[in-house]
């Protein structure tokens, strides 16, 4: 809930995601709390859900407003409108033409959601600031070219756009100046950076460009990468070059070819497993995160076979597990469901079997010395792998501490400095 800066307004802003059909529900209940709690309060809803079924938040008695992705980057899309009213708006409803605003005037929100897939710009050099000032994240791309079946997300920011590297190197080293001892380049398909920018840059040359021209950075992260796309240059700064943290979360989402081909994923379970076991072997400690959707159309008993021995496969010690969700408006949601008991049974078994194969690899850093990049007060920093790690003795938030691991506490490693 935010004051508005010509300080007339109560504001109540909602970013919506549009994953699941339960995130979307979830939004709606949301929505329906801070109004109560809130009741004079202004509420404009934006983001994925917003962008991709505008409709749904338009009719809630509660939401005055309806912003797009697009929309959402404009300050002047927040502030109070002068027409159409909720009591003026017209009986009929129409959409403008491609890339224009369109406006759902039959219903009672005021609704600006342009044509997302006509948009070629990103914002430039987003970043947005975590963790006490110890993290930072850098968006250099936004939307996606593919077209999974279960994901409703390209029609939620569009095509895949990326942002100049000049931009996004004078970023982060403003960023460092500021303080930031660890960048993490972000995007919707951050491995598609580049082939919509002059000369077709790749996301490795860009990593390599970040390394080169801002030296004082010391720590370099990727939020997420698809393993196909990991080409030779890639692999070359993941596996050899230091400032290069060893972490790679992988959007795998399943771990059986059938299943693979039927998402309209682009890499085999053998691709999968080949490029672990090749960065692995050249940089040992690089610690492997997966995103795996258990429970998906069509899947067989032996098809969840296969996803769940590709945890041990790949040696995922960070899980991310989601239960197949239908969502409207994907071809998924039109294949044969399995059903939500069994859905759910799965995506248990892939939990247990991704929290033993993590306990593991915790347990086997004990009595090692470890780069922890600390946070404030008694929240665990993180070493190069990510592994969590709370000290024993109170550090200054964003500093670069040497630790001994002594021990395990639940899920997170303890530690004194060196």
């Amino acid at each position: 809930m935010r004051r508005l800066a010509h300080g007339q307004d109560d504001l109540i802003i909602v970013n919506s995601c549009a994953v699941t059909n339960e995130a979307v529900r979830q939004t709606r209940q949301a929505i329906r709390r801070a109004k109560r709690s809130r009741p004079d309060a202004r509420v404009i809803v934006t983001g994925c859900a917003a962008q991709v079924e505008p409709e749904t938040f338009a009719a809630m008695s509660e939401v005055d407003r309806v912003l797009g992705n697009r929309e959402k980057l404009d300050a002047a899309s927040f502030a109070p409108a002068s027409a159409p009213t909720r009591e003026s708006a017209s009986p009929s409803r129409g959409r403008e033409q491609r890339g224009a605003v369109a406006t759902l005037l039959s219903a009672p929100a005021d609704v600006r959601v342009s044509d997302i897939m006509a948009v070629r710009e990103t914002a430039p050099h987003l970043a947005a600031a975590y963790s006490e000032r110890s993290r930072a994240f850098v968006e250099v791309q936004n939307g996606c070219d593919h077209r999974c079946t279960f994901c409703i997300i390209p029609y939620g920011r569009g095509n895949s756009r990326s942002v100049p590297a000049g931009l996004v190197i004078d970023r982060i080293k403003r960023l460092v100046d500021e303080g930031y001892r660890e960048v993490v380049l972000t995007g919707v398909d951050v491995t598609s950076y580049g082939p919509d920018l002059p000369g077709a840059p790749s996301l490795g040359l860009l990593v390599e460009r970040i390394l080169r021209h801002v030296p004082a950075l010391p720590r370099l992260r990727l939020s997420s990468l698809d393993c196909i796309e990991i080409d030779d240059r890639m692999f070359e700064i993941v596996t050899g070059e230091p400032r290069f943290m060893p972490h790679l979360h992988m959007s795998f989402q399943a771990g059986d070819d059938m299943v693979l081909k039927r998402m309209k994923r682009r890499h085999s379970r053998r691709e999968a497993v080949a490029i672990v076991e090749r960065l692995k072997a050249k940089r040992p400690e690089i610690a492997i995160g997966a995103d795996l959707i258990a429970g998906f159309p069509t899947e067989t008993d032996k098809m969840a076979e296969n996803s769940l021995r590709l945890i041990d496969d790949c040696d995922i010690v960070m899980g991310h597990i989601f239960p197949f969700s239908p969502k409207k408006g994907t071809p998924a949601a039109r294949m044969p469901q399995v059903p939500p008991p069994l859905i759910k049974e799965r995506a248990r078994n892939l939990r247990e079997a991704s929290e033993r194969r993590r306990r593991a690899w915790l347990a086997g850093l004990v009595g090692s010395r470890q780069r922890i990049l600390t946070e404030r007060g008694d929240a665990p920093g993180h070493a190069e792998s990510f592994a969590p790690v709370r000290l024993a003795q109170s550090k200054d938030a964003g500093q670069i501490v040497d630790v001994v691991i002594t021990g395990i506490d639940g899920d997170v490693l303890t530690g004194r400095a060196a």
